[in-house]
């Protein structure tokens, strides 16, 4: 066999570029938008409006006093996982009035993070049970805002009674690293849960 026949033959197949979606949710001023522009590779898509008079006493300021403007759509960004694995995150608004755009944004998906703030618990039941209903798959993302966790993964999980599959992680959403190994996990579960229900290897 000649050397270039042998070239051909050795020669390793590229790898199948394969892209998925992933939801990232929460409540208002969770962090949502910092999260998706932390570790996107592109320039994020956002569509941020400045906070108005109009919005007193419909959101609630009172943990993010500084916070002066809110996503009205969704947030988009992108980043590589490994060179055969690329993300397309989008981000959910916060507000329930703008609740309609989820069904559309959580097409195709494959799963979400719902990052939780955890001096405002009570505002992660109404994003946990949207993808509950939908039997999507979702980690929570605990986003310790100032560095301080107010508290422990066990009492997150048991003030939002989810059960024990369900992966806390503990992040920042501002450290791309940090928010990195949440979606890592994020991948990792939505994998293990297709092979659950399916009883095969994602295609």
């Amino acid at each position: 066999m000649d050397s270039a026949g042998s070239s051909e033959t050795d020669a390793p197949e590229a790898p199948t570029m394969m892209s998925v979606k992933i939801v990232i949710g929460g409540g208002f001023g969770a962090g949502k938008t910092t999260f998706v522009g932390s570790v996107s590779e592109i320039m994020p898509l956002t569509t941020e409006a400045a906070m108005t008079e109009a919005s007193r006493g419909i959101d609630d300021l009172e943990s993010t006093p500084n916070k002066a403007t809110t996503t009205v759509a969704m947030d988009f960004g992108r980043v590589s996982l490994e060179k055969d694995l690329v993300l397309y995150l989008f981000g959910t608004p916060g507000q329930q009035r703008f609740w309609f755009m989820w069904d559309d944004l959580v097409r195709g998906a494959i799963g979400a993070v719902v990052l939780a703030d955890t001096r405002r618990l009570a505002d992660s039941f109404s994003p946990i049970d949207f993808f509950e209903e939908r039997q999507l798959p979702y980690v929570i993302g605990l986003n310790c805002f100032d560095g301080v966790q107010h508290h422990g993964v066990d009492e997150v999980r048991d003030a939002l009674a989810i059960g024990p599959e369900v992966p806390i992680v503990p992040c920042d959403a501002r450290d791309r690293e940090s928010v990195k190994q949440t979606l890592i996990t994020m991948v990792g579960y939505a994998m293990d849960r297709w092979v659950a229900t399916h009883g095969a290897p994602v295609p």
